[in-house]
C-alpha cells in the first residue's frame, strides 16, 4: 500500500487520529471526500488495515447508483461481513437481521417511523459492543435513509470505540445534490473530521509512477500532465500510453457517462467547449452553440451544477479535468468536430483572437492556408514573448504545411529556408539541439545554414562536424556580418582540436570582420574565444578584460549573450574569486529565465554553475535547494545533465535519492562526456563513502576514458581512481593515473603549453600527487597539508576532508597534537555542513586515535543530551518527553549519533559513548 500513501501522510494522519481517539473511548466521525479516482477507497483499505491490526472489527459497506430503491444498502452490505462475536450480538437485534438476505425491508414495513427508530437504536447498541471501525463508501449514491442513519449516528455516538468513515466523490456533488445539505451539516459538529483529498504534485504523482513500474521519462511526463494529479486516471493512462493506445476505452466510458446525463442543450454546449479547449470564454462559446441567452444559461447551469465546467476567472468556463475535454472532444463526429472548429475560427477571426488559437481552429478545420500564415504569426509571438519552445513548435507545424499551401511564401512573409533556419534556432534555444541539427541538415546548404548547424554541432561535441561545417560556411560566405559570423564558428569549433595553433587568427580576423560590417553577435562570439585563449595561457587579465568586453552590451543574439556570461562566471569560479563568479552567474540565470533560455546549451550550464559556487563556498543548504530542482527522473540530455551536478551535495550529504539519481543517469552516460564525467566521478565517491573502491574504480577509469588526455575534467578523475587504488591497497597503474593528472595542468590541445591553472585545477593536482603517495603506501604530511593549503581558496569541504587525510598522515608520522587539531577542524566543519559520510569517516579516525578529549566535538551538544538518555535505554517518545521536542525530531538525532559514530545499533552507539567517555 506504501505506493498508494505518496503524497498522502497528513490526510492519513488526521484519518489515524480519529481512528486512535476511538480506541480510547471516544467516538469519531470522518468524512473523506475527493474526486473520482483520487485514492479514497485505496485510503480507507489503509486505515481498515490499521484498524484491523489494532484490534478493531472491520465493516465496510458500499451505496450504489440506484437512488432510494433499496433503503440502507450499504448498512446491509456492512453487515453481511460480520463475524465472531459481532455475528452473536447483529442475531439477537432481530430488527438489524432483517437488513441481511430474507429478511424484512426495514422501510417499507412501517410508515409510523417507529422501525426506523428501532433500527437507529438497535445499530447504536450493535456498534458499542467492541471497538469497530464502520466505513460507508460512495455516498454521493446514498439513499435518504442511509444519510438519515449518518446523521443520527454521527450525532448520537459518544464514549462507543467507533470509527465512522464516509466516502463522497466531490465532483459527483452538483448545486442540487442532497448530500450537500448533509455535509454542511455534519461539517459544524466537534466530533466530525473533514477531509478532502487534493490532487497529487507532480513530484508526488512521478514518484507514483515510478512505483506502479514507470521507468521511461518521456511516457511519465506525459501521464503527470493529462492526469494532473488523479492516481486513477494516472494508473490507467500509463498501461495506455505504455500500450501505444492514447486514451483507455475504461477510463473514457467513465468520464462519457458523467456528461451523457446531460440534457440534449447542455450536451450540446459541452462538445462546443471541448472543440474550444481546455478553457472558452463566455461570449465565444455561446455565439459557437447558437443558442439564445435564456437556453445557454440554464445549459450552462445544467453543466456546472454537475461539476463539467467549473467558473474560471471573470467571464469564462475551464474543464474540471483535461480529460473529460479530451474524451469528449474525442467523441465528436469528425464532420462535427470539422465544423466547429471553422467555426470557432471565423469568430476568433473577427474577435482578433490570438495568432496560437486561430492556427490550431484553422489547422483542425482544414483551412490550411490560414493555418499556415497563423502558425508563422504564433511563432513569431513566441519568441518575443521568450517562448523558444512554442516558438519551435508553431514553426514545425508551419514548415509541415509548407508543401500542400499554394504561394506558401506570401502567405509566412519569410521563404522556406529562413523559417526552417528560424524554427532550428527556436529548438536549440528551448535546449533540443538534435533537433535544430536535424532540420539544418535537410536544408540545401549555405553559408548562414552550415555557420548554424556548426555552432549548434560545437555544443553536441561533434566537433568533427562542426569544423567541417564551419569550414564549408567561411568558404562560402561573402564579405561581411555572413563571413563574420563563419569565421567566429569556425575558430570555436577548432579550440579543442589538433588545429588549435589555428583558433587565435581565425578569432582575430572574424574580430576585425565583424567589427567592419557591423555584425555585434560575430564580435561578441570572437571576444569569447579570445578570452578563453587567454586563459588557457595563463593571461588571467587579458582573459578577464576581453570578458568584460564580450558582457558589456547585449550582441543581439541572447545564446551568444549566455555564453559570455557563463564564460565570464567559469572564470571568475575556477580563479576563486567565488563572490563574483556568484553575482555574475545570478544575472544568467536571470536572464536566460526571463527570455526562455532556461533549457539551452549555456542557460543550462549556468545554472549548474550556480550549485557549484554554492557548493564550492559551503552553503550547501542553498546548493540543495537547486539542487532539489534539477529532476531525478531525467528524460532528455540537458536534464542529465543538470541532474548529473546535484550529485555534488547529495553524494557529500549521504543522501537517500543518490541511488535512484544515478539510476536515472546511466543510459546517457555513452552519450555525454559531462554527464560522463560528472555521474561516473560521484558515482566512485558514493561507492568510496560506502565501503566499496572496486566500484569506485570502475567508474572513475571509465569516466577518465571519456575525455581527451589535455581535458582539465580528467585531474579530478585521476586522482578519485588514485584514491580508489589506496583505498584497495593497490599500486598498480598509479603511476599511469598521476602521468594522466599532470598532463592536461602542462598541455593544452593542439601544440599549447598551458599557462598556469586557476586554483581548483592545481588543488586536485595536488591532491592526485598525494594519493598516489597513499597509494604506494607513504602518508605524506608535506603533500597532505600542501592539498589542504591549495583548496584553501575558498573550498570549503574539500579543505575539511583534506584535513582529515592530513590528521591520518600526522598520527602516522607520530604527530598527535597536530593531528588531533586537524581532526577537529575537519569534524567542525562536517557537523557544519551535515557531511555524514565525512563525519562518519572522521568519527572512525577519531575512535582509532583514542582522540576521547575531542570525541565529544562530533556531536552537537543536543545530540549529546539524546546519546546520554539512548544510553539510559529509553525509547524515542520518552527521550522527546524529557527534552521537550517531537520524537521525529529525536529520530533525527539518533540517526545522525549513529552516522557520525559509525555504529549502526542504538546499543552499539551506547557502548561506544562509554567507551569514549562521551556520556
Amino acid at each position: 500500500m506504501q505506493n498508494v500513501l505518496i503524497g498522502r501522510a497528513t490526510e492519513l494522519s488526521r484519518l489515524t487520529v480519529v481512528l486512535d481517539t476511538a480506541a480510547a473511548g471516544q467516538a469519531g466521525v470522518a468524512l473523506l471526500g475527493g474526486d473520482a479516482g483520487i485514492g479514497k477507497t485505496r485510503m480507507v483499505t489503509e486505515l481498515a488495515e490499521r484498524a484491523e491490526a489494532a484490534g478493531f472489527a472491520v465493516l465496510v459497506g458500499q451505496c450504489a447508483e440506484l437512488g432510494d430503491a433499496l433503503p440502507y444498502l450499504p448498512l446491509a452490505d456492512a453487515l453481511r461481513s460480520v463475524r465472531g462475536e459481532l455475528r452473536a450480538e447483529l442475531d439477537a437485534r432481530p430488527v438489524l437481521g432483517r437488513l441481511l438476505p430474507g429478511g424484512t425491508d426495514p422501510g417499507r414495513e412501517s410508515t409510523s417511523g417507529l422501525t426506523q427508530q428501532q433500527l437507529f437504536g438497535s445499530m447504536l447498541g450493535f456498534l458499542g459492543v467492541r471497538p469497530v471501525l464502520l466505513v460507508l463508501e460512495d455516498l454521493h449514491w446514498a439513499d435518504q435513509s442511509t444519510r438519515d442513519l449518518l446523521v443520527f449516528l454521527s450525532r448520537m455516538l459518544q464514549t462507543e470505540a467507533v470509527c465512522l468513515v464516509g466516502t463522497y466523490r466531490t465532483d459527483d456533488l452538483h448545486r442540487r445534490h442532497p448530500l450537500r445539505r448533509v455535509l454542511a451539516e455534519l461539517k459544524r459538529l466537534p466530533s466530525v473530521t473533514s477531509v478532502e483529498l487534493e490532487p497529487l504534485d507532480p513530484h508526488e504523482m512521478t514518484d507514483y509512477l515510478a512505483t506502479l513500474g514507470g521507468t521511461d521519462a518521456r511516457v511519465m511526463r506525459e501521464v503527470v500532465d493529462r492526469a494532473e494529479g488523479n492516481p486513477f486516471y494516472a494508473q490507467e493512462l500509463l498501461d495506455a500510453v505504455s500500450a501505444g493506445c492514447s486514451m483507455p476505452d475504461g477510463l473514457a466510458g467513465l468520464l462519457l457517462s458523467r456528461a451523457e446525463l446531460l440534457s440534449d442543450p447542455a450536451q450540446g454546449v459541452l462538445r462546443s467547449a471541448a472543440v474550444a479547449g481546455r478553457r472558452a470564454d463566455h461570449d465565444l462559446l455561446q455565439q459557437a452553440s447558437g443558442l439564445d441567452d435564456l437556453a445557454f444559461d440554464e445549459a450552462m447551469r445544467e453543466i456546472v451544477s454537475r461539476g463539467l465546467l467549473r467558473l474560471d476567472g471573470e467571464y469564462g468556463y475551464a474543464f474540471r479535468h483535461a480529460l473529460l475535454q479530451e474524451v469528449v472532444y474525442t467523441d465528436l463526429l469528425p464532420g462535427e468536430r470539422i465544423r466547429t472548429h471553422a467555426e470557432f475560427a471565423r469568430l476568433l477571426t473577427a474577435r482578433g483572437g490570438s495568432a496560437a488559437e486561430l492556427a490550431h481552429h484553422y489547422l483542425a478545420g482544414h483551412d490550411l492556408p490560414g493555418a499556415l500564415a497563423a502558425s508563422v504569426e504564433a511563432g513569431r509571438r513566441a519568441e518575443r514573448l521568450g517562448a523558444p519552445a512554442e516558438a519551435h513548435r508553431h514553426f514545425d507545424r508551419a514548415l509541415g504545411l509548407w508543401d500542400r499551401v499554394p504561394d506558401a511564401e506570401r502567405l509566412a512573409g519569410i521563404d522556406h529556408v529562413g523559417l526552417a533556419r528560424r524554427s532550428a534556432d527556436a529548438a536549440a534555444d528551448s535546449g533540443d539541439n538534435h533537433r535544430a541539427i536535424s532540420q539544418l541538415r535537410r536544408l540545401p546548404p549555405s553559408a548562414e545554414v552550415n555557420e548554424r548547424l556548426a555552432y549548434v554541432l560545437i555544443d553536441t561535441d561533434d566537433l568533427e562536424g562542426a569544423i567541417a561545417a564551419a569550414h564549408a560556411a567561411v568558404e562560402a560566405a561573402p564579405e561581411g556580418p555572413v563571413l563574420a559570423r563563419a569565421l567566429a564558428t569556425y575558430a570555436r569549433s577548432l579550440y579543442w582540436s589538433e588545429r588549435h595553433d589555428e583558433v587565435e587568427a581565425l578569432a582575430g580576423r572574424a574580430l576585425e570582420t565583424a567589427r567592419r560590417s557591423g555584425a555585434t553577435d560575430a564580435e561578441t562570439s570572437a571576444l569569447i574565444t579570445l578570452a578563453t585563449l587567454a586563459a588557457l595561457a595563463g593571461d588571467i587579465p587579458r582573459a578577464k578584460e576581453l570578458l568584460a568586453c564580450a558582457t558589456a552590451e547585449s550582441s543581439g543574439n541572447l545564446a551568444i549573450d549566455l555564453r559570455a556570461i557563463f564564460n565570464q562566471a567559469r572564470l571568475q569560479y575556477e580563479n576563486g574569486d567565488l563572490a563574483e563568479a556568484a553575482v555574475t552567474t545570478g544575472r544568467g540565470v536571470r536572464l536566460a529565465q526571463e527570455t526562455g533560455l532556461n533549457w539551452s546549451t549555456f542557460g543550462t550550464d549556468l545554472r549548474f554553475l550556480r550549485l557549484l559556487i554554492h557548493y564550492v563556498a559551503g552553503e550547501w543548504d542553498q546548493a540543495e535547494q537547486v539542487a532539489s530542482g534539477f529532476g531525478v527522473r531525467v528524460g532528455t540530455p540537458a536534464e542529465a545533465l543538470l541532474s548529473s551536478f546535484a550529485l555534488f551535495v547529495e553524494v557529500a550529504r549521504g543522501l537517500p535519492r543518490v541511488e535512484e539519481r544515478l539510476s536515472w543517469l546511466e543510459p546517457f552516460w555513452p552519450a555525454d562526456v559531462t554527464i560522463t564525467s560528472m555521474g561516473r566521478g560521484l558515482a566512485a565517491e558514493h561507492a568510496l563513502w560506502r565501503g566499496d573502491p572496486e566500484s569506485a574504480l570502475e567508474h572513475a577509469l571509465a569516466g577518465l576514458d571519456a575525455h581527451a588526455p589535455d581535458d582539465p575534467a580528467v585531474i579530478r578523475l585521476s586522482s578519485i581512481a588514485l584514491w580508489a587504488l589506496a583505498d584497495l591497497g593497490r599500486a598498480d597503474g598509479a603511476d599511469a593515473l598521476l602521468e594522466r593528472a599532470r598532463v592536461p595542468a602542462e598541455v593544452g590541445p593542439g601544440t599549447v603549453r598551458r599557462g598556469s591553472m586557476g586554483p581548483e585545477g592545481l588543488a586536485w593536482l595536488a591532491r592526485a600527487e598525494a594519493e598516489w603517495r597513499r597509494a604506494h603506501g607513504r602518508l605524506d604530511v608535506a603533500a597532505w597539508r600542501a592539498v589542504v593549503e591549495a583548496f584553501d581558496f575558498g573550498f570549503v569541504y574539500e579543505v575539511a576532508r583534506s584535513r582529515w587525510r592530513l590528521a591520518e598522515a600526522l598520527l602516522a608520522a607520530g604527530e598527535r597534537a597536530a593531528a588531533l587539531k586537524e581532526w577537529e577542524l575537519a569534524v567542525e566543519v562536517a557537523e557544519s555542513l551535515r557531511a555524514r559520510p565525512l563525519a562518519t569517516a572522521l568519527a572512525e579516525l577519531g575512535r582509532r586515535a583514542r582522540f576521547v578529549s575531542a570525541s565529544s566535538a562530533l556531536l552537537t551538544a543536543r545530540e549529546q543530551e539524546v546519546l546520554a538518555l539512548v544510553a539510559e535505554g529509553l525509547p524515542n517518545r520518552e527521550i522527546g518527553e524529557r527534552l521537550f521536542i517531537a520524537q521525529k525530531t529525536v529520530s533525527v538525532h539518533v540517526s545522525n549519533i549513529l552516522a557520525k559514530l559509525g555504529v549502526s545499533s542504538r546499543t552499539q552507539a551506547a557502548a561506544v559513548a562509554r567507551r569514549d567517555g562521551l556520556l
